[in-house]
């Protein structure tokens, strides 16, 4: 089954998940693969480097970044941590893998390690809106809810952020978690409106709108996602369920638990419709 993961865009590499459970969009930066020259470290003699030399090790940290980004993608996370090393190594100050080795102590629970990586990375990258964007998802998990608030307002205040959708979206999905309903309508709706074709910025809407009792409303950003075959899964189908089972529908009802019980027999949510969990 497909997850609609997060957060969003992939993370400085493949991964192509939008969602994960309702509202817990997992958000990961978005960084492309570029690679800048490292300064020369501690007492080392400064050596002139040729063009093929430059070239030959940013060809080597990329090739390094896009096996962590896979790795990480498929939640082997010793692995990707190993060949983020390797990066680091050709390349120290490299912005793209500090980013993805605070995600990765992040995913793997390691959420010290996670906040002194991000911290160091804006030491070095202070109005970065990835590294601010990065931070302030690790704090949401902590449930820090202010403290990344605050990093992702600083994200978006950066004139020369190019994603801010990604940012309005984790914005939303945390502001959700701390209970803040209306407060995560609106930064989803903003995320919409700079990214109206995201399946996570559409089902993390319906979700808060489904919630607050706006079927009408949440029916419309569910279908979104729904009406694309290769987008939805047993996550979205059971939240158009219970949409249409909030608005009366029976026939809604009836098709969707139809087409949950086709294609996802072994799924949770099928589950949870057969034992009546309409809550979960």
């Amino acid at each position: 089954m497909k997850n609609f993961s997060s957060v969003s865009d992939a993370p400085v590499s493949t991964c192509s998940h939008f969602l994960t459970r309702p509202l817990l969009a997992l958000m990961v930066a978005a960084t492309a693969l570029m690679v800048g020259c490292a300064a020369p470290q501690g007492n080392e003699r400064e050596v002139p480097r040729t063009d093929f030399d430059s070239t030959d090790a940013d060809r080597r940290a990329s090739v390094r970044m896009e096996l962590a980004g896979g790795y990480f993608s498929r939640g082997q996370y010793d692995t990707a941590l190993n060949e983020v090393k390797q990066v680091l190594a050709i390349k120290p100050d490299m912005r793209e893998a500090l980013n993805l080795r605070g995600l990765i102590y992040g995913a793997s629970g390691e959420t010290q390690l996670a906040e002194d990586n991000f911290r160091r990375t804006l030491n070095l990258y202070p109005q970065d809106p990835d590294t601010l964007h990065n931070y302030g998802w690790i704090l949401c998990q902590q449930k820090r809810w202010a403290a990344a608030q605050e990093q992702f307002d600083r994200a978006l205040a950066q004139t020369s952020y190019r994603a801010p959708s990604r940012t309005w979206l984790a914005k939303g999905v945390c502001e959700a978690r701390a209970g803040r309903q209306a407060a995560a309508e609106q930064s989803l709706q903003k995320a919409f409106e700079y990214d109206p074709a995201s399946p996570a910025v559409a089902f993390n809407l319906a979700e808060v709108l489904y919630r607050s009792q706006q079927y009408e409303r949440a029916r419309f950003y569910i279908r979104r996602v729904n009406a694309q075959t290769e987008q939805s899964n047993a996550q979205s189908l059971w939240l158009a369920l219970k949409i249409e089972r909030g608005m009366g529908s029976s026939a809604g009802v009836a098709d969707l638990s139809q087409q949950l019980r086709k294609r996802y027999p072994q799924s949770s949510e099928l589950k949870a419709l057969d034992a009546g969990r309409f809550d979960e």
